[in-house]
């Protein structure tokens, strides 16, 4: 069958796909299972042969890839390869959870690490996780400051924090920012470090328009009132208030500033264009001047402080690290210790430390490291300036940073071998909630119980049901579904007028709570394609023109209609897959189909036109998008790929830039119908949720080949596919329940084995 359908195509003088089948023996597959591969995930789709090339039946097709998959599965089991990568690093988010978890601090580690580099969809791929002197000098930046948070500064110097409003943040008068008191209006919210018990000062900057009038700001710490400024102003400026010294005590609070709403508005907001604040942007003063009734709106938060410093009260980080103290209560009050009792205390708390920070037990090496730093600092400042440093130290240690695991003796290179429990642990801990393991599965690592298949079935089952468990959605599925790329594209404000910030940041949560829900009620995957929920707050279900939804909380809300369905109709995706001033049924079909299907399209040619060349107007008519792709794709070398995409695409243009439904583009009626690639009709969402949903096996096993991915820190390889194959049949006999991929992935070999690289074989005198 190959040499009938697929030679005619594939083959040396052709080589379509850069690939020729002229020699390929089905029976042998597995002796070329790279393309084999190649051929299954295309088979599956269905995308070959192409449209317009001769097909046989389904049934043939069928038998066809299911005999390739019987060949390539039988020999893996015979050479069961979980691949080999270099060890990891704790990236950005990583580090913030494991310092929250180790010193309950709620830190940014944006601060000091720079932005790490992604790979095959994610910023934990092993391979893309470089060292160099600057990164590690980031690390140990951040190891003096955190340590220095969490303990505190007895001697800290006053000094001045900025904090400034991003720039898409709406500050209309019925825009209320999260996390400040009910019944105010803009403003922003920011985490502070308070090093010390004393007085700080909070001073603000404000932008206005002509024609404001008084103006009311409520100063809040921790949820309660500390300040109320009033604003006089009626000019164009910018104007800086501040309160009077406030005492407060050591530790990590949010400070929110926010105006009290006098005005419900209809109010035009003329600081930029209506629905945006430009607070943040070089032309802000220009726009300031623009404006005749702009609101005021804050632009920046400044905490100035200690004053009057008065010691170290205990903050939630102080009793992380300090579960002992040195001295003793006496008759007389408390006694002062000796030098031995506090470093025994010292090494008390190194040791536990170490073992959370370290995610294995430790050694007598592992606690004469940190205390040397002790026996320094102390004999110089004290036994607290002493921990401190100790603390200091532990972050640094290579230890902390990087995820090490150690291969038994008798590992030889080539061969595969069961990683031990504490790696166990600590691959499932980054993998279910991107931090350190905790207590509990560190002493089941310890005692070698972790491993037992229902201990192990166990833990999987509590760790999703911990909140912990949320990076699934906020790491995992907003990193495969690319939601971060939402961040990218701004609507144009003079189309687009009522998007904001605060909306752009509803969308995305709606996609993560939505797949945090598939996880935690054990649902079937298919649902992230069919469901006829999702989940919204008043503002998101106003933007979709849902009714009944009020306030500012997520919850479960049921579409009134069929014209959204899944993820697919999620105003995340559709932003991501837009352009700034238009929709792109290109970027919307070829994310259906690597996202999704995991069928990338070819990269365009070179020295092709783009896009965005081809004519926008004529006769005096702006053309709609799908005239402008047809134009495009006359071209044959074009064509090849829009076949593909453009129908998928085409098929989501009932959605605009932002996610809200549309029937017109440019004043003409839209059309979207299309042709999907295995002849069947299709022009909307729903109609393409029904195609995809005709073979869910390539959606299946892409999901469960990203999920494996992510869970082992390394791109999933042609030799992975048996295993992935073996995880979604499993999927399948549970009716694809998130924990049968979950479990799968943990019991798979990539996920349980290690396999040392080959030794490099030196030649003489190279």
């Amino acid at each position: 069958m190959v040499q009938r359908y697929c030679v005619r195509c594939h083959n040396g003088r052709l080589l379509r796909g850069n690939l020729t089948l002229e020699e390929f023996d089905v029976d042998a597959a597995h002796e070329r299972a790279p393309t084999a591969e190649k051929m299954i995930r295309k088979l599956r789709a269905g995308m070959m042969p192409p449209p317009g090339q001769r097909r046989p039946s389904p049934d043939t097709l069928l038998a066809l890839v299911e005999t390739l998959e019987t060949v390539v599965d039988r020999d893996a089991a015979r050479d069961r390869n979980p691949g080999s990568r270099r060890f990891q690093r704790l990236n950005r988010a990583e580090y913030e959870r494991v310092i929250r978890d180790l010193l309950d601090l709620e830190i940014d580690a944006a601060r000091w690490l720079p932005a790490d580099t992604y790979l095959g969809a994610f910023d934990n791929m092993a391979d893309a996780q470089g060292l160099s002197t600057t990164l590690l000098e980031a690390y140990l930046r951040a190891a003096t400051e955190v340590s220095r948070i969490a303990v505190g500064n007895p001697a800290a110097l006053s000094k001045t924090a900025k904090y400034t409003n991003p720039i898409d943040v709406s500050q209309h008068a019925w825009d209320h920012i999260e996390g400040t008191p009910y019944g105010t209006r803009g403003g922003m919210v920011v985490t502070h470090d308070f090093p010390v018990d004393g007085e700080y000062v909070i001073s603000l900057e404000t932008l206005f328009g002509q024609g404001t009038g008084f103006q009311d700001v409520d100063i809040s710490i921790d949820g309660e009132g500390v300040a109320l400024l009033g604003l006089e102003h009626g000019g164009r400026s910018t104007v800086p208030i501040r309160t009077e010294p406030i005492f407060v005590k050591a530790g990590q609070r949010q400070v929110a500033a926010a105006f009290v709403r006098t005005i419900e508005g209809p109010y035009e907001d003329r600081l930029k264009t209506p629905g945006w604040s430009f607070v943040g942007g070089e032309d802000s003063q220009a726009w300031a001047n623009y404006g005749i009734t702009a609101l005021p709106h804050l632009s920046e938060l400044m905490v100035t402080g200690p004053r009057r410093s008065g010691g170290l009260s205990e903050t939630a980080s102080r009793r992380k690290v300090f579960h002992c103290h040195p001295g003793r209560s006496g008759a007389e009050g408390v006694v002062a210790a000796t030098s031995d009792e506090a470093r025994a205390c010292a090494a008390s708390i190194v040791s536990r430390l170490a073992r959370a920070a370290y995610r294995r037990p430790v050694t007598e090496d592992d606690v004469a490291g940190p205390m040397a730093f002790y026996d320094d600092a102390a004999a110089e400042e004290g036994f607290e300036v002493g921990v401190r440093t100790a603390l200091q130290a532990i972050l640094a240690s290579p230890s902390f940073i990087f995820r090490l695991e150690q291969a038994p003796p008798e590992a030889a290179p080539g061969e595969s071998y069961r990683i031990a429990d504490v790696d166990l642990a600590s691959r499932l801990s980054f993998f279910l909630w991107a931090a350190s393991p905790d207590d509990e599965l560190l002493t089941l690592a310890a005692e070698e119980r972790l491993s037992d298949p229902a201990v192990l079935e166990a833990q999987v089952r509590r760790m999703l049901a911990d909140p912990r468990a949320e990076a699934l959605s906020t790491r995992f599925a907003s990193q495969w579904l690319r939601l971060q790329d939402a961040e990218d594209n701004q609507p144009e404000p003079y189309l687009y007028p009522d998007f904001t910030g605060q909306l752009r940041e509803d969308l995305v949560r709606e996609t993560q709570l939505f797949f945090d829900h598939l996880v935690r009620e054990d649902r079937s995957l298919l649902e992230l394609f069919t469901a006829d929920y999702t989940f919204l707050n008043e503002r998101l279900a106003g933007h979709y023109g849902i009714p009944g939804v009020s306030g500012p909380g997520f919850r479960r809300v049921t579409y009134p209609d069929d014209s959204r369905r899944g993820v697919l109709g999620h105003g995340s995706v559709l932003l991501l897959t837009s352009m700034s001033a238009r929709t792109s049924p290109v970027l919307r079909g070829k994310w259906v189909m690597e996202v999704l299907m995991g069928t990338p399209p070819p990269p365009p040619p070179p020295n092709l036109p783009a896009f965005d060349d081809t004519e926008s107007a004529r006769g005096g008519r702006l053309l709609t998008t799908r005239e402008r792709l047809e134009m495009h794709a006359a071209n044959p070398t074009c064509r090849a790929c829009h076949r593909f995409m453009d129908p998928i695409g085409l098929a989501l243009d009932n959605y605009d830039v932002t996610g809200q439904v549309r029937v017109r583009e440019n004043g003409v009626a839209l059309d979207t119908r299309g042709t999907f690639y295995d002849g069947s009709d299709v022009s909307t969402p729903a109609e393409l949720v029904d195609l995809l949903m005709k073979r869910p096996v390539p959606l299946v096993r892409n999901f469960t080949a990203h999920l494996l991915a992510y869970a082992i820190g390394r791109r999933a390889e042609y030799f992975d596919q048996p295993g992935i194959r073996a995880i979604a049949r499993e999927a399948e006999a549970n009716d694809y329940r998130m924990s049968s991929f979950i479990l799968g992935v943990v019991n798979s070999d990539a996920f349980r084995l290690a396999r040392p690289a080959p030794a490099v074989e030196e030649v003489e005198g190279s």
